[in-house]
């Protein structure tokens, strides 16, 4: 897969690129807090942030599929650092609270969605090696597609980790700004950097006269795929509020990124292996089934008594994160037509963002008014329903017409009578 030609000229600056996307919120957070001395105004205002790239998000990948990634990208992370800029600068100067969210607003909605484009350029690098290769390369280009999407996976989760990470040790070594501002720089020179390799852009599908443009939230399928993955959204923002307090509670506060480490090491871990395995099963059973050991994980949570058990169920979970990150992002790619993947995508990545604004919140005051362990009923409750939801409504995963369905189980390397028989079941 990383042999593919073009590769590394755009998975170098995506990078650079895509990791502002996890030091955002904690870098608003911990600027915040510095100045204005609340933790809930500190949350409140990251929020905001969250909520907005979850909502604009999606809107920035449909005019990238109309008009090219470098026509959306390079206006984006110039409003991007203006927007954190004065975000920054109202803080510092301890202007009223409101101030703060009309800045973190934009600052959120303008956050590149470059997680999404890489996998829109894989999809068109990997379509085209495959259709020029005859059936053979075909079926090869299908499986280089899924260990993409697996190797995406494990870069969003490695970027998770990574991330806050940086973003707190630039805080306070340096100055609360700072991380903010490390925040806004990479963003715009990963940014332009990115934008910058058009010979591995996916092609431009712009706006035909009289054919009505249909948004990639029209397909029944990519909404239940987005509310899927706001339950695994509520599962990381959750955890992160719970194991905090949890660690603390116990009187070891500096467990905390390890307890976290092994939660998102698990996750990584299973990326890397789903990516190696050249599954039969069709991808929408594999969804199921990764979901479900989800919520297995998550509904212990809230009776681990210490920190190795915490630690173990937290393993059980992380294993579970990948592997249906993967299959949700393999799925959406068979449910929509190529000018609408990167949009799709991006209605996935901001689900994402959305639940874990909402799980760190709910979470939180669950925490105040009952205790740490409180908090981790959240993971189990938005995972149990998004497993209820996929359960439900899971024949609305097949991709619509009997081609769609062929190319969705040559990802999974199914014969073509095996199919017949998934998309009649």
């Amino acid at each position: 897969m990383l042999r593919t030609p073009g590769a590394w000229t755009f998975l170098a600056p995506a990078f650079a690129a895509r990791l502002p996307y996890a030091m955002l919120s904690l870098g608003i957070v911990l600027l915040v807090l510095d100045t204005h001395g609340s933790y809930g105004t500190a949350g409140s205002v990251a929020a905001v942030s969250a909520v907005a790239q979850a909502f604009i998000g999606p809107q920035t990948g449909r005019l990238a599929d109309r008009y090219g990634q470098a026509a959306v990208l390079v206006p984006t992370v110039i409003v991007h650092a203006v927007s954190v800029g004065a975000l920054i600068a109202l803080a510092l100067g301890h202007a009223p609270v409101w101030t703060l969210f009309l800045a973190a607003a934009p600052a959120g909605a303008s956050v590149p969605q470059v997680g999404a484009m890489v996998r829109s350029r894989w999809v068109a690098k990997l379509s085209a090696e495959g259709a020029a290769g005859g059936r053979s390369a075909s079926a090869l280009s299908a499986a280089k597609l899924n260990t993409a999407f697996a190797f995406e996976s494990v870069t969003d989760e490695f970027t998770f980790v990574i991330g806050p990470v940086l973003a707190g040790a630039i805080a306070t070594s340096v100055t609360p700004a700072a991380g903010l501002i490390a925040e806004a720089a990479l963003t715009v020179v990963g940014g332009l950097a990115f934008a910058a390799q058009r010979r591995t852009a996916p092609a431009r599908h712009p706006h035909q006269p009289g054919v009505r443009r249909v948004s990639a939230l029209s397909s029944p399928g990519v909404r239940l795929l987005a509310g899927a993955f706001l339950g695994v959204g509520t599962v990381f923002g959750a955890m992160q509020v719970s194991v905090t307090a949890f660690t603390e509670s116990v009187g070891q506060p500096g467990a905390n990124g390890t307890v976290y480490g092994i939660f998102a090491g698990g996750s990584m871990l299973a990326g890397v292996l789903y990516g190696m395995v050249a599954w039969r099963r069709a991808a929408r059973h594999r969804m199921l089934a990764s979901y479900a050991l989800l919520v297995v994980g998550c509904s212990t949570l809230w009776a681990m008594p210490n920190l190795v058990a915490l630690s173990v169920a937290g393993l059980v979970c992380g294993l579970a994160i990948a592997p249906t990150l993967i299959t949700g992002y393999t799925l959406v790619e068979t449910l929509v037509a190529d000018g609408a993947k990167t949009e799709a995508f991006t209605w996935l990545t901001g689900a994402i963002g959305l639940g874990l604004a909402a799980g760190s919140t709910v979470a939180g005051r669950l925490i105040d008014g009952h205790g740490p362990s409180a908090g981790f009923l959240v993971p189990m409750a938005g995972a149990g329903l998004g497993l209820v939801a996929l359960v439900a409504l899971r024949h609305l995963l097949i991709a619509p017409g009997a081609a769609s369905t062929v190319v969705a189980g040559a990802n999974d390397r199914s014969s073509a009578p095996q199919l017949v028989g998934a998309a009649k079941g």
